[in-house]
């Protein structure tokens, strides 16, 4: 379906999915690297999957099996661990004491326990107390930095003679048949043209017996599989964008804050959150779903005007933001997940095979618990001396059998309601999802990508950043400490057709100011890219690109 009068269809306008560029049916390079198992990915998926898979040919070692040297290796494009690692964060420790069950909870990295919680219902000048939904309700958990929970894992992982490879992208799966050998990385120093610059590095292929796909949120290599090999769901996977900052403030937050209401439209799903770290760190957010209906819809925005709300004023307005980031959050649900999360030689992940809950804004223990269980199917499969999709099928087994796929299919349309139903209605069937466990309005809801929803063209209010409280874009990537040459090469993949509307609605989707219109043209910058993904989702196609090119996080 075209777009149509004053309106925008998304998906029109995208590329598809370079499978030409992202699935080689080559064998690998003479110099490949070997190993038995590799994590594509070092965030928290892949990170737990590494220690538990090390932890258990350890014990089967001392134990006289017969495994002896298994190569472990986990692949990160960022330049080092917990740089492209963004997240809320409040952690429910399930995952993490499964994996360190000689540990307690002081030993952990983590910030502080959730002492107390609010929820508010906002409009633009008042903030009105809520009831805390008992999905949001996080008594036992912990509030922590997804950077440093990353560092953390990645000392233990290392600990444990894990080989961990930083700076290195992986851009394509290589194939033998059906079955996944390994991966080829991203050349670097590559000229704006494409010419092999003075620093140019070629591609490095490394092979594994198995690949673990940990990607994190809205992964290419995942997608690239999962659509080569057909492998369907029961929905589309739909996607939000979060927009977070660190600020050092002079007063301090005694709560875990999250808010409904404005800034954010009735008729788009989201909300904010404000979490404090230590007495004088704070994190403050707002996460949208990337089905909103107007091209001016803007979440960098919508987080710059939340902050002149009285509740956030308060506590901001005498700090300094320290640092900004973005991220997409995969939000279908259990409808959303793929119907196999494995194959010959391969497993997908985390974030990737899409296991976020988000009634209760929980991610990274359904991500561990994943990599855990993928660590113990690849070592029962290297046992069996049996790597095919027929072994590795315990994966699936483990995580259809656990709280991961429990937790998504008791809150299953909890999100999708709100693609169907008003603001009003659908907060009220929500309602009655969890107080049922999701037993009344339990058949599955339909739902789109976020690419075919229609988007009303609009102008955008207009809105002036004062550079102390609120912050353009531009300003903004500058504190995500953004590393990316200027002369890189483009490794986003514009569709055809670029109207001056649809350029108007890549520059309000995008956080970072990659997009701009100017005139009827689009202009994009590669360089200022945070890696989110928003774009990937509605826009311009992402591929990887060179490594430690994105942000360099710290503290998110």
């Amino acid at each position: 379906m075209p777009d149509r009068d004053g309106k925008i269809l998304p998906i029109v306008h995208q590329a598809p999915l370079p499978l030409e560029r992202l699935i080689l049916s080559e064998p690998p390079d003479a110099e490949a690297v070997p190993m038995d198992v590799l994590f594509v990915g070092g965030g928290p998926a892949g990170l737990a999957g590494a220690i538990a898979l090390a932890r258990m040919v350890k014990a089967d070692n001392h134990a006289g099996g017969d495994l002896g040297d298994v190569q472990i290796g986990v692949l990160e494009k960022a330049g080092a661990l917990g740089e492209h690692s963004l997240s809320g964060a409040v952690v429910n420790p399930i995952a993490i004491r499964a994996l360190f069950p000689e540990l307690e909870d002081k030993d952990f990295p983590f910030r502080a326990p959730v002492a107390a919680e609010r929820v508010y219902y906002l409009t633009e000048s008042r903030a009105i107390r809520m009831p805390t939904p008992p999905t949001m309700q996080n008594h036992g958990y912990y509030i922590g930095s997804i950077c440093e929970i990353v560092r953390w894992l990645g000392e233990k992982a290392e600990a444990l003679g894990v080989n961990i490879f930083t700076g290195f992208p992986a851009a394509s799966l290589l194939t033998d048949g059906p079955r996944i050998t390994g991966v080829r990385t991203a050349p670097s120093g590559l000229s704006r043209t494409g010419e092999q610059g003075s620093g140019y590095t070629p591609p490095t292929d490394i092979t594994a017996q198995i690949t673990v796909l940990a990607e994190g949120t809205r992964g290419t290599l995942s997608q690239a599989y999962l659509e080569w090999q057909k492998i369907p769901s029961d929905n589309p996977q739909i996607f939000a964008l979060g927009v977070k900052e660190m600020w050092e403030t002079l007063k301090p937050l005694d709560a875990v804050v999250h808010t409904l209401g404005w800034p954010v439209p009735k008729d788009c799903f989201g909300g904010s959150f404000m979490y404090p770290l230590t007495r004088n760190l704070i994190a403050v957010g707002i996460v949208v779903g990337l089905d909103y209906k107007r091209s001016s819809d803007d979440v960098h925005d919508m987080l710059q005007r939340m902050k002149l709300h009285p509740l956030f004023r308060e506590i901001l307005e005498s700090g300094e933001m320290v640092e900004w980031g973005a991220k997409t959050i995969p939000e279908g649900g259990y409808f959303a997940l793929p119907k196999r999360r494995h194959g010959d030689g391969l497993m997908i992940v985390g974030d990737a095979a899409g296991f976020v809950e988000v009634a209760s804004l929980k991610g990274i223990h359904y991500a561990m618990q994943s990599g855990m269980f993928a660590a113990r199917a690849a070592f029962d499969a290297l046992k069996r001396k049996d790597t095919s999709a027929a072994t590795l099928r315990e994966y699936d087994a483990m995580v259809d059998g656990s709280f991961i796929a429990k937790d998504l299919r008791k809150r299953r349309n909890m999100r999708l309601t709100f693609q169907k139903n008003n603001y009003y209605v659908a907060g009220l069937k929500a309602g009655i999802m969890t107080v049922t466990g999701g037993a009344v309005f339990g058949g599955k809801t339909e739902s789109h990508r976020d690419a075919e929803v229609p988007r009303d063209t609009s102008r955008p209010e207009p809105f002036t950043p004062d550079g102390k409280l609120t912050f353009s874009k531009l300003d903004a990537v500058f504190k995500s400490g953004n590393a990316t040459r200027d002369d890189i090469p483009s490794h986003l993949i514009v569709g055809a057709d670029i109207t001056p509307d649809v350029a108007e609605l890549y520059a309000h989707m995008c956080p970072a100011g990659v997009y701009e219109r100017d005139g009827d043209r689009l202009v994009v910058s590669p360089a200022n890219c945070i890696d989110c993904k928003a774009t990937d989702v509605i826009g311009p196609r992402w591929t990887p690109r060179e490594g430690g090119s994105g942000p360099r996080y710290r503290q998110m």
